[in-house]
């Protein structure tokens, strides 16, 4: 295998600031090692609802900002030079706070190729498909959609207040 660089000015970018994707590396690209993308989110936006990935552990390290982050049966705010990491089979979820948005890095690794997953959420996110598209996707993203009480509970606080990004009512 060669070395892997993307140069920031090529990798992929979707959505609209302050709530962007950028597709960064993919299986396909580090021969499965790992999927790499980073994300932004404006205050009080959800990320995806509870889920669960088999296969590979999810790294977080936040570059700026702080998320509310469920990992299991707790919700953690982890902020600007914190590292996380979910195991496989953890539930877990995020969003920001009201106060503040977030950069994060994202990692999955072993990886699986999930740069289709991010677009899916991009097309549902402007209306051109549908959550229930995310549903049919599970095993091939190993992304398993999943109702979490903790993360209900944390949703409720701040119920009104936030804005989801990817609409997916009805999927958890």
């Amino acid at each position: 295998m060669d070395a892997v660089l993307t140069r920031g000015a090529d990798a992929e970018r979707l959505g609209e600031a302050p709530n962007r994707t950028w597709l960064i590396a993919d299986a396909e690209h580090t021969d499965g090692i790992m999927n790499v993308v980073r994300t932004t989110l404006g205050p009080g936006v959800d990320g995806p609802p509870p889920h669960f990935h088999k296969e590979s552990p999810e790294m977080f390290y936040l570059l700026g900002g702080a998320l509310r982050i469920l990992a299991g049966d707790q919700v953690l705010t982890v902020r600007q030079g914190d590292y996380l990491l979910v195991p496989p089979l953890m539930h877990h979820a995020w969003g920001t706070p009201m106060d503040t948005g977030a950069d994060v890095l994202i990692v999955k690794a072993p990886g699986n190729s999930r740069f289709e997953y991010f677009r899916l959420g991009d097309r549902i996110r402007r209306g051109e498909a549908s959550p229930a598209e995310v549903l049919a996707t599970a095993e091939l993203f190993d992304n398993h959609f999943v109702d979490n009480p903790v993360w209900r509970q944390e949703l409720a606080v701040r119920e009104g207040e936030r804005e989801q990004l990817v609409p997916f009512q009805g999927v958890e």
